[in-house]
């Protein structure tokens, strides 16, 4: 669980996203920061018991910065404001398929898994896999588990069929897409009780075969 303390932290940053306010509330930040890497640090152990390999993981390899890069951003604004750790073998940087949570107060915390925008070099190999192990990837995202938890596969789309692929593949939805997510909400009540860790991890295993299908064509 987390502590309402954290999620008042991070309303009360969106109100005040300035460094003056941040660094009279720094005390307030570190609380906030610790309170989520103790999270984290449960979700690594819970992933570890799905595949050792997240053993391997630390929470800094996990969690990321609060602090924005605004260099091209048209959003000046210092600090996110929400926090969020992705769990992939190699750390949060891996252009492996991972998990993803990200607590954002508001009803805008979630759970998330397989690949946000990656290389082309990686979505190649991808579309292939899904190309020609169809029937397995369908297997998967129709699971009725899959579907209660996810709804469906998500990412921005090609307007037309990639290079190499026609408009009558029966897999050319996901082909088209850009990015290949599943995702589900989190409530701030949710984030705040003692079941958040054991939630997030159901939710982790429930698209596991859908990440480490995504993995596989990488593994080749």
């Amino acid at each position: 669980m987390l502590q309402r303390s954290t999620l008042k932290f991070l309303k009360d940053l969106r109100q005040n996203n300035n460094k003056i306010w941040f660094d009279d509330n720094k005390a307030h930040y570190q609380q906030a920061k610790e309170d989520f890497e103790s999270l984290v640090q449960q979700l690594i152990d819970g992933l570890a018991k799905m595949d050792p390999a997240f053993g391997e993981l630390s929470v800094k390899d996990c969690v990321f910065r609060i602090y924005k890069d605004v260099r091209f951003s048209k959003d000046k604004t210092p600090y996110k404001t929400n926090m969020g750790a992705y769990f992939s073998k190699g750390g949060k940087k891996s252009p492996r398929a991972g998990y993803y949570f990200q607590l954002e107060p508001g009803g805008n915390s979630f759970t998330a898994g397989g690949l946000w925008q990656p290389e082309a070099p990686v979505l190649k190999k991808v579309r292939q896999e899904v190309d020609y192990n169809f029937a397995e990837f369908q297997r998967i995202v129709g699971k009725k588990e899959f579907i209660r938890v996810f709804g469906k596969v998500n990412g921005e789309s090609l307007k037309t069929a990639p290079q190499g692929y026609h408009e009558d593949n029966p897999a050319i939805a996901y082909i088209k897409l850009k990015s290949l997510i599943v995702s589900a909400g989190i409530t701030d009540e949710a984030a705040t009780q003692p079941t958040l860790a054991r939630e997030i991890l159901r939710q982790f295993a429930a698209m596991q075969p859908f990440v480490q299908f995504l993995n596989s064509a990488l593994d080749e």
